[in-house]
């Protein structure tokens, strides 16, 4: 039986993959099986507000010091944590349930405010950063995402001692959920080593991401210089300059640091190599994320394309042959101006068949807007089919891809665009034109193609989601999904997945890195259109014409994600990556093991 403690900003809110992660994880059941205690770890980000919402929707507070709750077995030591360290604590459980597994976790929280904490402390443990980790925590203390994690480091460590957590006998595993864990893993090197131990679960490498997305070239330029640079042994700061003046980096670099390194997808690992060729001599794990893996029929299927078809022709006036979806964040990473590419391609084909499909893009840079909002907006000038810049409609990313939907539907006679900047899928959300039915598995389960073409994706869960419902899911071969599902399909392949490359264009020369760095804006967008129309290829050969066709993908589609469940991730990947990072011994400890005062 295990412990583990997850430290990541989402402990109480979910607010992406790494939400998505816990939530997969805590309601496996051969996770669940096999470790006993899960503790999640975080900032405390806000003081707003009465203490019932400081652990969110199925949240309940057992300790918080600010809220005068304090009548709890473990007051006495959590006070002391907070005395030397001058913070408060906030300490309880959370529920997770997973409608499909059955399986509900209660893991322990622990939070803290972190606003008035103590200097000297500060100061203590930063100069042990630097002398034992060379961490110049002096250069990012100005940026409080950085600070944050550093200030949460020691008290987390202590506080856990105060609740229990891990013993010599029992160390308890610490995940350092990207950079944001790092300090605290770095916290119990130090100060308990035989308590503890740790794991830097990737789900990205920071600095990469950084430059992938900064760079013109994007992907194409990054992933073919890392390739080269490989075959000569140079590492990221020759090929694009010292990376140290970015604060994530130093962190992330850390993570040779800990005792086992957890990565979501295959180019992750290649991607740590570059970062510091110490890493090739460093034990890492692949673990990848989990698909949902649950049955639906032919009519379910049908009745929620059904439901898509009727909702494009309320606001188009046609009802198209197909639908096809992309489920995203508004950021640059996601490369949402590539479906717009391969929809210019499938236009051609679409007007030789006299067919017509509509892309739904679900996608927005905010928080939801309000339900009297979109039903003004939609009154008055029709949203979603049209936009206004501004609040409460399109923000300054959303206004920069609309104009290239807007240039699309306008040029366009057999395919159209839909952009809804609003998540939720139903009427409540979306207005009163969308059907009475309608929720938002119906844009999971109906629709035929899901766009996931990114440049920078270690995983991509979104984009992979629609595969247990027989949906054709377009990801690149650089998404961590990739990967995984090339190894659930088997060698015979599969025609629910049509895997991208932009980075191996057939008329591109990319026979040196300073070739690679030179690739412009439009040379990318040359390979992009030359791409786009192999894929729009795939896509229409692939696209079920038949019941009995759509049927057959979604049996594939059933038979694929049950090999890239979260059962499957907990069972395979994670749980045996636990276990190596349990049987590292220690030599020697960095300092003797310090007793909470």
């Amino acid at each position: 039986m295990k412990t583990a403690v997850h430290v990541t900003h989402e402990a109480v809110q979910k607010i992406g993959g790494i939400g998505a992660v816990l939530h997969g994880l805590l309601t496996s059941r051969h996770y669940s099986d096999r470790v006993d205690r899960d503790i999640l770890v975080g900032p405390l980000f806000s003081t707003d507000g009465p203490a019932q919402t400081r652990l969110g929707l199925g949240g309940e507070v057992l300790y918080s010091s600010m809220d005068g709750i304090v009548r709890h077995p473990l007051a006495e030591a959590l006070q002391a944590v907070e005395r030397k360290y001058h913070v408060s604590i906030v300490y309880g459980r959370k529920t997770f349930h997973d409608k499909f597994t059955q399986v509900t976790s209660h893991p322990e929280v622990l939070l803290f405010n972190l606003n008035h904490y103590s200097a000297e402390r500060i100061a203590a443990f930063k100069w042990e950063l630097y002398d034992k980790f060379h961490i110049e925590s002096n250069r990012y203390e100005w940026i409080w995402d950085y600070e944050q994690y550093v200030r949460l480091a020691e008290p987390a460590i202590d506080a856990l001692a105060a609740i229990g957590a891990g013993s010599p006998e029992h160390p308890a595993i610490i995940f350092s959920h990207e950079y944001m864990g790092m300090p605290t893993a770095l916290a119990a090197k130090l100060n308990a080593p035989d308590r503890f131990r740790t794991i830097f679960y990737a789900h990205e490498v920071a600095p990469m991401r950084r430059i992938v997305e900064s760079h013109p070239g994007h992907d194409v330029s990054f992933y073919n210089a890392m390739r080269l640079a490989h075959q000569q042994h140079l590492s990221v700061d020759d090929v694009f300059g010292s990376q140290s003046f970015f604060y994530k980096y130093p962190l992330v670099d850390a993570a040779k640091h800990c005792d086992n390194i957890f990565a979501v997808g295959d180019y992750i690992i290649d991607e740590f190599h570059f970062l510091n060729p110490v890493f090739e001599r460093r034990h890492i794990d692949l673990a990848y994320n989990g698909v949902p893996s649950f049955k639906i029929s032919l009519d379910e299927k049908n009745a929620s394309r059904r439901r898509l078809q009727h909702y494009c022709q309320t606001l188009l006036g046609f009802k198209p042959d197909y639908v096809f979806a992309h489920v995203t964040r508004m950021v640059l990473s996601k490369g949402l101006w590539r479906d717009i590419r391969v929809m210019e391609q499938i236009e051609q084909h679409m007007a030789e068949k006299k067919q017509t499909a509509v892309l739904i893009v679900l996608s927005t840079e905010t928080s939801a807007r309000g339900a009297d909002d979109v039903l003004n907006m939609e009154s008055n000038y029709h949203w979603p089919v049209a936009h206004r810049e501004g609040y409460p409609d399109l923000t300054g990313g959303e206004a920069a891809f609309y104009v290239g939907v807007q240039e699309f539907n306008a040029r366009s006679r057999y395919c159209k665009v839909i952009y809804i900047n609003q998540f939720g899928f139903d009427q409540r959300t979306c207005g009163l034109r969308m059907p009475t039915e309608m929720d938002f598995m119906d844009i999971r389960q109906g629709s035929d193609v899901e766009f996931g073409q990114s440049v920078y994706e270690p995983f991509g869960i979104a984009q992979v989601e629609p595969i247990s419902f027989g949906g054709i899911c377009v990801f690149t071969s650089l998404c961590g999904c990739a990967g995984f599902a090339r190894k659930a399909a088997g060698e015979g392949g599969t025609p629910n997945v049509i895997e991208v490359d932009y980075t191996m264009d057939s008329h591109a020369q990319f026979d040196s890195i300073e070739a690679c760095l030179a690739i412009d804006k439009n040379r990318r967008n040359q390979i992009e259109c030359a791409v786009a129309a192999q894929i729009a290829a795939k896509i229409m050969t692939g696209l079920p014409t038949t019941d009995a066709a759509i049927e057959k993908m979604v049996k594939e589609g059933y038979r694929l994600a049950n090999q890239m469940s979260w059962e499957v991730v907990a069972r395979d990947y994670v749980l045996p990556g636990m276990d190596r990072a349990l049987a590292r011994k220690h030599a020697e400890h960095v300092r003797p093991q310090v007793v909470i005062a």
